[in-house]
């Protein structure tokens, strides 16, 4: 029988099940190999008391300070007894309480003068910051047969302060890693011996006792760098293996056809392509014109024309014999996509039926095997979506199966079984964040050959995040903006701290209106049954509410609903005022947006659905209330729905966040640049790196703990190029058995599944 390494033994068998169960439950840490990498968020040194006066409130915090003073208050006629300590740093004061039962021990142990570490969720009471019956752990009190040892051993090291939860304090965390680090030798090192030794790399057994029992910083910057290497590398050589085996399979290539389609559109423009998108659709072209199938990212600003460049190479695939399918998240955005395209085409779109009387020697009959609609007299363009009556959905089935449709753009609707197309040959995928990535994959599966991939996104991406989230992808950037959008300014309205701003923001809506332009109202919610149900159910679970300022932070986001109300009997009374949101009917969605692009509405007030897809050049203004409640890059998306056209646009960000507080430097930092690059640096650096990531790819980022995409760009392109020559020179790691094993062993389930897809 195989005997199971140090390294991968479950925890219960070393810690026992009820300590095992909650590092399960609540830090998802199964095994020896996933609390040692379970590391120290930060340390303490003896000695140095741990700042009081920047504690997060409603976090769970971990300090180490010195008790000032303790006394035991009495209540309920002398029944009931308090324990109130007071901690200090010599810069800032927190109160501890301990109440009933829970008083004797602390009383007995925390003395003034005492030294501890304190755990507990951080809590404002009497408008002073406190712990309530927080766990801790005395640090100057020993027994005195181990006093000398002790005081040798613990005086130069590192308290290690790991992520904790309530159930587990970091230093019981920092007992069970003294437990089984032992196994930490058996740990199976990734970096290839040439990498590590050319490098000046420590071991990894080394580096995890150096993170973990560290005895000075140098210690822990030499554990962190070798750390940061073996997750930037691990993720780096899986994307390069993926990228080498998507270019072992074959693929239909889709060359250039004289008089197409194509050349149909491109002489029909009313305007010449930017030098942008004549470079980026060129490197599409030479991807789809081999017998591999392309993998490309194309990433731009909002404005730039990534719909026109997917709907040219969607064209080209068409004129070569293939179908093309883009996939929406949303019905809406299905339908501005299907709205748009079938626009931009034109007659090429609605013609179908001409061609479909021509002569057979034309090679042009559906059905054939050589050209579904590929010709300069135009193809069908397909809508699916899940909610579309039966006859129309029987004949887009149809039109796909037989392979009329050349263009067909749907949602999830899309990836289901009964869905067949006669010879797909490219999936554009938009707004990739938010699809899973098996869903993705089971559309890819319904070509005769994996079809070509566009993954487009409308959120400027950061280098460093583009090579660690989209690594297995080409990346193709449109930064320059067609000629003719016009400057959009951006302005913050403190609507609490001077609400006449807000009433000169409805003035200025008005005069849009009035002017002949059109403007945007967006919320963060409907206010519809649904939401007051959620309401309801989320105040049940609040805390007892406290002072007016919190009661007014903690208010519902404004709604859609209530909103559009307000301003049709007041600021806006008079103007043609309508909704629009995500849990409309679709049909009732396509009319409100007819309308609004056709000029009979003049202000909607509506939810992020209109996000990305939406093109009305005559809507010049938009107001986003509670704009603090988006985040950066969302901000920057809505605001692209406006100067879309030869007139200035306006974007006014309403907030009652306090002008000191991150949130309005959020909404500052998107008023000051339309720089989507740069303000996708900023979302990155001003939220958990995980919330951004994590909306790219489904299970790509579990196992980054140290590596940080925004400041480790160095580590990440020099992982990345070590990867690709090692991959190109040994794609199976044949020879790293250890490599392959450390790539087995830190992958988990999902990123597996994510990275075994064709």
């Amino acid at each position: 029988m195989e005997r199971v390494s140090a390294f991968d033994e479950p925890l219960k068998k070393l810690l026992g099940g009820p300590t095992a169960k909650v590092m399960a439950d609540h830090l998802d840490l199964h095994t020896v190999g996933d609390l040692l990498h379970h590391y120290p968020r930060r340390y303490e040194e003896r000695g140095r008391l741990t700042a009081l006066t920047d504690l997060p409130l409603d976090e769970h915090v971990t300090v180490v300070a010195q008790v000032a003073d303790a006394r035991v208050m009495t209540f309920n006629g002398g029944r009931g007894r308090r324990l109130e300590v007071t901690l200090t740093d010599g810069s800032g004061r927190l109160q501890l309480v301990f109440f009933g039962h829970g008083v004797h021990k602390p009383h007995k142990e925390l003395l003034p003068g005492r030294r501890a570490m304190f755990a507990g969720k951080v809590s404002v009471f009497n408008r002073k910051l406190q712990l309530a019956h927080p766990t801790y752990q005395l640090l100057d009190v020993r027994d005195e047969d181990e006093a000398t040892e002790a005081a040798d051993a613990f005086a130069g090291q590192l308290l290690p302060i790991y992520p904790a939860c309530k159930q587990l304090d970091s230093w019981r965390i920092a007992k069970a890693v003294d437990t089984v680090l032992p196994g930490a030798g058996e740990a199976v090192d990734p970096l290839p011996a040439s990498l590590r030794d050319g490098r000046g790399f420590v071991s990894l057994p080394e580096a995890l006792l150096k993170i973990h029992r560290p005895h000075t910083k140098a210690d822990v910057a030499a554990a962190r760098e070798r750390l940061k290497w073996d997750e930037a590398f691990v993720l780096q050589v899986a994307l390069a293996r993926r990228r080498h085996s998507d270019t072992e399979l074959p693929a239909t290539a889709r060359r250039p056809v004289p008089g197409g389609l194509l050349d149909a559109f491109d002489a029909g423009l009313p305007f010449t392509l930017t030098d942008g998108q004549r470079t980026v659709t060129d490197e599409i072209f030479r991807d789809l014109a081999t017998e591999h199938p392309m993998h490309r990212l194309l990433q731009g600003e909002v404005g730039s024309g990534k719909t026109l460049v997917a709907l040219r190479a969607m064209l080209r695939v068409v004129d070569a014999g293939g179908q093309t399918a883009l996939l929406a998240p949303t019905e809406v955005l299905a339908q501005q996509h299907h709205r748009s395209i079938t626009e931009m085409m034109g007659e090429l779109a609605e013609n179908w039926g001409l061609w479909r009387e021509a002569p057979l020697d034309e090679g042009r009959r559906p059905g054939d095997g050589r050209a579904p609609g590929g010709s300069h007299r135009g193809t069908k363009v397909v809508l699916l979506t899940g909610s579309m009556g039966t006859a129309a959905r029987r004949q887009a089935l149809l039109d796909l199966v037989t392979g009329e449709a050349g263009i067909v753009i749907g949602t999830h609707a899309l990836i289901e079984d009964k869905v067949k197309f006669h010879d797909l040959g490219l999936v554009v995928v938009d707004e990739q964040h938010r699809f899973g990535v098996e869903q993705r994959d089971a559309l890819r599966s319904k070509g005769k050959q994996q079809p070509h991939l566009l993954v487009m996104t409308a959120t400027p991406i950061p280098r460093t995040v583009a090579m660690t989230v989209f690594g297995d992808l080409e990346t193709s950037v449109l930064d320059q903006l067609p000629a003719g959008r016009s400057p959009i300014a951006s302005h913050v309205v403190p609507a609490k701290d001077k609400p006449h701003f807000l009433d000169r923001a409805w003035e200025r809506v008005r005069e849009e209106a009035e002017g002949g332009h059109q403007a945007y109202v967006v919320c963060p919610r409907i206010g519809d049954d649904t939401d007051e149900a959620a309401e309801k159910k989320g105040k049940k679970r609040d805390a007892p509410a406290g002072d007016a300022a919190d009661d007014a932070e903690k208010r519902p986001p404004l709604a859609v609903l209530d909103v559009a109300a307000q301003l049709a009997r007041g600021p806006l009374a008079g103007l043609r005022v309508e909704v629009l949101h995500g849990r409309m009917p679709p049909d009732e969605k396509d009319d409100v947006m007819r309308r609004f692009a056709a000029g009979r509405v003049d202000v909607l007030v509506a939810t992020t659905v209109i996000e990305v897809g939406v093109n009305v050049p005559n809507a010049t203004a938009m107001v986003i209330m509670d704009a603090d409640r988006f985040g950066v890059s969302q901000l920057h998306q809505l605001r692209g729905r406006v100067g879309r056209g030869s007139a200035p646009g306006l974007c006014l960000l309403v907030s009652e966040a306090h002008e000191a507080s991150p949130a309005r430097a959020r909404l500052s930092a998107v008023a000051a640049t339309l720089d989507g690059f740069a303000l996708s640096r900023i979302d990155l650096e001003q939220r958990r790196e995980g919330d951004v990531l994590g909306q790219a790819q489904s299970g790509v980022r579990s196992s980054l703990r140290v590596l940080s995409v925004i400041d480790d760009e160095e580590v990440i392109a020099a992982a990345r190029e070590e990867a690709v020559r090692i991959v190109a020179d040994d794609p199976a790691l044949e020879r790293l058995p250890e490599l392959r094993t450390a790539l087995d062993a830190l992958l988990d389930k999902d990123r597996e599944e994510y990275l075994d897809k064709g």
